[in-house]
């Protein structure tokens, strides 16, 4: 059956990656120039401008909800900022319980399953691709990423488990690629995440490959965009380490996520595929036309009761403030949560830490002046990404903080929230120091 389903970022890749200061919003949290046994689970008050902000959005109708979270170091919860409700006709109110669509939020999850097969041995960072996946040995190169599939050149290096985990092996992606590769892609059901039953405009419908593993041999028939190791371009390569883990665990992408992070960071509320149960605490996604949301992914309709064809590493988790809060606790404890150790130290300080290869340059991409770790950006002891809908997470293992914002709406740059949410923090902060200052 052909329904909504492509790459999360599709529609907001530009807003996504412009600039790092989106994962700075961390810091201003944590130079709170107060105690932490000030604050309470809502601290709203303490961040009046922050809080004003997410009154504005959704006293104003322009999101359903605007949901902030943050905890310091081994909490065993995140205090939160704003609320909202489900969907704009609705009454329920959002909570850390609320469940979201996390688009390339998944990333990092994927990029540190990745990271504890290389921790057990049956993967190394370096170590070719083909390897593991004999298909992807002799890659060909497109002369014009744009160009036609038949002018192509070998490929001078082999893709790496590194390449992968940080956009640099040179694959395409529904959202980078254009031209004939574009539609390849397109014909081959290389899809990214879910969006929507609901026909979009301007976007097609691309039936998805039966499974990750055909999805993954037909990209492997593909030529790469760019020589591996070369260049930083958004790619789907973390789709592709979900097979990736699949072939060296033995065990189904999700089945694999589930035991060794879901389940041992009690993150019970997350999957690819919501239960019918659980429908009742999922929000509802819009799409912004002319500054008016409208529905593009009812919660009572939504497209994620269905189990994915091809479960994706890259986009296509559901999950809630609660659960993801501890996977970053878990991150941010270096891999230990509530007494247990769910990664090493070493899995995670690798991870975490810039693995760019030294010959790409990122000058002229969307990470330009900033690292990429293992499925997320890495800058100034910052780790972290952000989903399609609005989301954002993150780590700053320099202030001990975990933070995130939380809302359902495409595509991002429709609203200014992002860069209103950082000017919001720091002049909270600002009059947090004043105030410390004078008293």
């Amino acid at each position: 059956m052909a329904f909504r389903e492509f790459e999360p970022a599709d529609l907001t890749r530009r807003s996504l990656f412009r600039g790092g200061g989106y994962l700075a919003a961390g810091a201003a949290f944590a130079s709170l120039p107060m105690g932490r046994g000030l604050l309470a689970h809502d601290v709203s008050q303490s961040w009046p401008t922050v809080a004003a902000l997410a009154d504005k959005y959704v006293s104003q109708r322009k999101v359903a909800n605007l949901f902030l979270t943050f905890g310091w170091g081994e909490e065993d919860h995140a205090h939160t900022v704003g609320g909202g409700t489900l969907s704009l006709d609705g009454s329920t109110r959002v909570d850390e319980n609320s469940l979201y669509r996390i688009y390339s939020m998944t990333k990092p999850v994927t990029g540190m399953a990745t990271m504890m097969l290389i921790d057990d041995g049956l993967l190394t960072l370096d170590q070719p691709l083909h390897d593991v996946m004999p298909a992807f040995r002799d890659m060909q190169v497109l002369v014009d990423p744009a160009g036609p599939l038949e002018n192509t050149v070998a490929a001078e290096t082999p893709i790496t488990i590194r390449h992968l985990l940080t956009h640099t092996a040179g694959l395409g992606y529904l959202i980078t690629s254009k031209g004939p590769l574009l539609k390849a892609y397109q014909d081959a059901g290389l899809v990214g995440g879910r969006v929507s039953r609901i026909p979009i405009p301007g976007i097609p419908v691309v039936t998805p490959a039966p499974s990750l593993e055909v999805w993954a041999d037909r990209l492997a028939e593909l030529p790469l965009m760019y020589q591996p190791a070369t260049k930083w371009s958004y790619s789907c390569s973390i789709d592709l380490l979900g097979r990736v883990i699949e072939v060296v665990s033995g065990k189904d992408f999700e089945t694999f996520l589930n035991e060794r992070i879901f389940e041992p960071c009690g993150m019970d509320s997350t999957w690819m595929t919501v239960p019918e149960s659980e429908v009742s605490r999922m929000t509802d996604n819009y799409g912004i036309l002319a500054g008016l949301p409208l529905p593009l992914d009812p919660a009572a309709a939504t497209i994620y009761t269905d189990a994915p064809k091809v479960p994706s590493g890259g986009g296509g988790l559901v999950s809630t403030p609660k659960d993801y809060d501890r996977f970053l606790r878990m991150l941010l404890n270096y891999g230990m949560f509530d007494g247990e150790r769910v990664m090493s130290e070493e899995a995670v300080r690798v991870g975490t830490s810039n693995l760019l290869p030294d010959t790409v340059d990122v000058s002229d991409t969307w990470i330009a002046g900033q690292g990429h770790g293992a499925g997320g950006r890495s800058t100034n002891g910052q780790f972290g990404w952000g989903g399609a809908a609005g989301t954002i997470a993150a780590v700053d293992y320099n202030l001990g903080l975990r933070s995130a914002l939380w809302t359902q709406y495409m595509p991002t740059e429709a609203y200014p929230m992002r860069d209103e949410f950082i000017a919001a923090l720091k002049k909270d902060l600002e009059a947090m120091r004043a105030a410390k200052a004078a008293g």
